[in-house]
């Protein structure tokens, strides 16, 4: 063909099986003015690129490879000598160097603030005789599939372009002096016609195809030793080219000093702790990153909502477009939680109107979400219910509401949790249901921070339904002289997770407790199985740290789920966890072996914090695990090296890097540790729990949670679905019947009469409800 095209139409469609490119990610960023463009760089090049929210990524990778046409090329992904950095600690303007021994290439990585365009400043240095191609694989709108791509000329200028749906992008290059330098370019089928196998074939660039699609799609260009790249977004391919070129009408310098500037000015905004300036200035750094980090994940449409990470966790084994690209409430709160401890009030205020937009009618929040509140999980967690009651609470101490009415949010959440608990249909690891120590801590905190924006009777309500969950919570989540009690040498221990029939009945924890990430589950019964979520009862102040049930279950703990790793300590998430890689380093694919998580080292050091020991050295552990220009890993992996899977000890895993998780966790521990206490302990709660023995005068009986027992001088109330007319009476002849009364929550409450001295059991019907049974609760003498 006349213009240098092979032919009009590449063949191979559609190409292979679309995926993602692997969780761990060495960098992030965004920009701070009207710009919805996000970007991650890993293996050195810039991977998935979002646009225009948060959880939707276009582009799978936008990779480099450097050839001379004689038969050398060399991808750079695949080059071990890379440095990844950015410009300085906490600004998301990357320098990415990549070593060869033949040459050196490196990219300057920045959004463009007002124009929805990444821009990549590319320098080749080396043997004169190398040339450069960038390679381009869109997944436009979150998919590989049914994208269509071509070379074109926009306006005089070659660009390369792509199109699925409404999204579209256009990618162009000029030199420093602003002029068009791409040069020949193809577009092909991944797999069979792409560039990358142009080069596998033949050594050098030889294949040119004028367009490609639909299918799995990239895109192939020369390019001049030293450019500038635009990668333009928007509906229409024309528009995106538009502002793709509009973008490169500018020197690359600017846009980059912008992008430092505005970083700045938000750093600078907000209220560190004071006493920052004592943290090692390698914590310092790390501090500023993470709070970075936190803000990259807040979306532009959806104010307030942010995503777990900006990876899909072992995306290169498949093509899942959620990945971690979704809303968690609980997430999100602990990332408020540090936003806070930053003095970054406006944007947890955000978070908490988010919140109060996606609540459910029932008062719940889904397991997670879209930005925009589809459900896609659809389980539901207590905590996930509570966290937000707690963000009302906070800001509301802090006088920082800023007019939010949350009255109504809080009472529908605090119904569903006393209407529910202390049964939580799935834990935070979002496996089991059962009473979780975790669990009950945050719904404790929500009751009692909540009970204030409660009219009088609701608010006295869930106070002593508070103290009873507080009196009862190590009854339900703790066992004493078990065989792995004895094998340790210890007396009792916090349990992971107590499934819903232990509350009926004990022999259940004998039973086996599911582990439902295993290949094969290893048929561990309840009480052989532990997690280190007790340890929010210290943080929280609801347990002291030198009780022995506490001390036995942290021996355990650190027996059975702790690891020395080069960086410091760490934990598993609970014994036998499958979420994770083989131990061959196979991606997890619904079942595999679970690895440390850095967060859990940093909730450590929260606990040894609480109870007045040094917490810096679970801070520099963090720091130490953290990868790339300081991003923290979900799971980081302690067998031996895996080279291939590029796995090493203590480095991370595929499963996902950053999660905006264990930034929040590091931020907290941080400004804890200048503090002197958990910054996001719950104030109303530690009042009311911290060094007090845990009682209550009223002991509530439901259907989820019967009273077998009721002590000696205790009042017996009945907590019901529905109203009912109750029928009671006690061995010593009393008796009678009362209507329950809702106290503004969905719950209906019945109170009976406090038993005589002599009445040794209470027996008592529900009128209407259930099989019509007498229900019996013994009353110790």
């Amino acid at each position: 063909m006349g213009d240098g095209f092979l032919a009009d139409e590449a063949p191979g469609a559609p190409g292979l099986p679309s995926n993602w490119c692997g969780g761990a990610k060495q960098a992030v960023g965004t920009g701070l003015g009207n710009a919805r463009v996000w970007f991650t760089v890993g293996q050195g090049i810039v991977n998935e690129v979002y646009h225009p929210r948060v959880d939707l990524p276009q582009v799978r990778d936008v990779g480099f490879i450097v050839a001379d046409g004689d038969g050398f090329w060399q991808e750079i992904k695949r080059l071990d000598d890379c440095r990844v950095e950015l410009a300085e600690p906490g600004v998301p303007a990357v320098t990415v160097v990549h070593r060869h021994g033949r040459f050196t290439l490196t990219q300057r990585i920045v959004t463009e603030p007002e124009r929805d365009v990444l821009l990549i400043e590319v320098a080749l240095d080396g043997d004169s005789r190398l040339g450069v191609y960038v390679l381009l694989a869109p997944h436009l709108g979150g998919t590989g599939r049914d994208n269509q791509a071509e070379v074109g000329v926009a306006n005089g200028r070659r660009v390369l372009w792509a199109q699925q749906g409404p999204f579209a992008l256009a990618l162009a290059a000029v030199d420093a002096r602003q002029a068009d330098v791409m040069g020949p370019a193809s577009a092909g089928y991944s797999g069979s016609s792409d560039g990358w196998q142009d080069f596998a074939h033949n050594g050098r660039m030889s294949w040119r195809y004028r367009r490609a699609g639909p299918g799995n799609v990239a895109l192939m260009a020369a390019l001049a030793p030293r450019c500038v790249l635009a990668l333009g977004f928007a509906g229409g391919r024309q528009s995106a080219a538009t502002l793709a070129i509009s973008a490169l009408s500018q020197p690359f310098e600017a846009v980059w000093s912008a992008q430092i500037a505005h970083w700045r000015a938000w750093h600078a905004a907000c209220r560190l702790p004071a006493g920052v300036e004592r943290l090692p200035a390698d914590l310092q750094a790390q501090l500023r990153t993470s709070a970075m980090v936190l803000k990259t994940h807040g979306d532009r449409t959806f104010r307030g909502a942010a995503v777990a990470s900006l990876s899909v966790p072992w995306g290169e084994a498949h093509e899942e477009r959620p990945g971690y690209h979704l809303v968690w409430p609980r997430d999100l709160v602990e990332c408020a939680g540090a936003l806070l401890a930053l003095g970054a009030d406006g944007e947890a205020r955000d978070i908490l109107r988010y919140l109060l937009a996606t609540q459910r009618a029932d008062g719940s929040w889904f397991q997670n979400q879209w930005l925009g509140g589809t459900p896609y999980w659809q389980g539901v967690q207590l905590d996930e219910v509570a966290f937000p009651v707690l963000l009302a609470g906070t800001l509301a101490e802090r006088g920082a509401l800023g007019g939010v009415e949350v009255g109504d949010m809080v009472r529908r959440a605090l119904g569903f949790i006393v209407r529910n608990g202390p049964v939580s249909p799935q834990d935070r690891w979002e496996e089991n249901s059962g009473v979780n120590t975790f669990t009950m801590a945050v719904c404790l905190a929500a009751l009692v921070s909540g009970a204030g924006f409660l009219p009088v009777a609701a608010e006295g309500f869930v106070l002593e339904l508070a103290d009873y969950w507080n009196a009862r919570l190590d009854d339900w989540t703790s066992v004493t002289g078990s065989a792995l009690d004895r094998r340790y040498g210890v007396a009792g221990h916090y349990l992971r997770i107590a499934p819903p029939e232990a509350l009926h009945d004990v022999a259940a924890l004998a039973r086996v407790q599911p582990i439902k990430n295993r290949q094969q589950d290893p048929g561990l019964p309840a009480h052989e199985q532990i997690g280190g979520d007790f340890l929010q009862l210290v943080r929280y102040g609801l347990r002291d740290p030198d009780l022995p049930l506490m001390r036995d279950s942290v021996t355990l703990l650190d027996r059975l789920l702790r690891v020395e790793l080069p960086q410091g300590p760490c934990w598993y998430r609970y014994t036998g966890d499958g979420y994770g890689e083989y131990a061959d380093g196979r991606p997890y694919d619904g079942a595999g072996l679970g690895h440390p998580w850095p967060l859990l080292t940093g909730e450590r050091g929260h606990y040894e914090l609480a109870r007045g020991e040094d917490a810096l050295p679970y801070l520099r552990a963090m720091a130490a695990m953290a990868d790339g220009a300081g991003m923290l890993p979900e799971q980081v992996w302690e067998g031996e090296p895996l080279p291939e899977r590029g796995l090493r000890r203590g480095g991370p895993t595929g499963s996902a890097m950053p999660l905006a998780w264990a930034h929040a966790e590091f931020v907290k521990l941080a400004c804890s540790i200048l503090r002197g206490y958990p910054v996001d302990r719950p104030e109303p709660l530690w009042a009311r729990y911290h060094k007090l023995p845990a009682a209550a005068q009223v002991w509530f009986w439901s259907p989820q949670a019967p009273v077998r027992r009721l002590p000696a001088g205790h009042t017996l109330a009945l907590v019901l679905p529905a109203a009912a007319r109750v029928r009671w009476r006690c061995d010593d002849g009393a008796g009678g019947e009362l209507d329950t009364a809702d106290p503004g929550l969905g719950v209906h409450v019945a109170r009976l009469p406090a038993p005589a001295p002599e009445c040794r059991a209470i027996e008592f019907e529900v009128a209407g409800q259930g099989d019509g049974r007498w229900h019996r609760v013994e009353v110790a003498s």
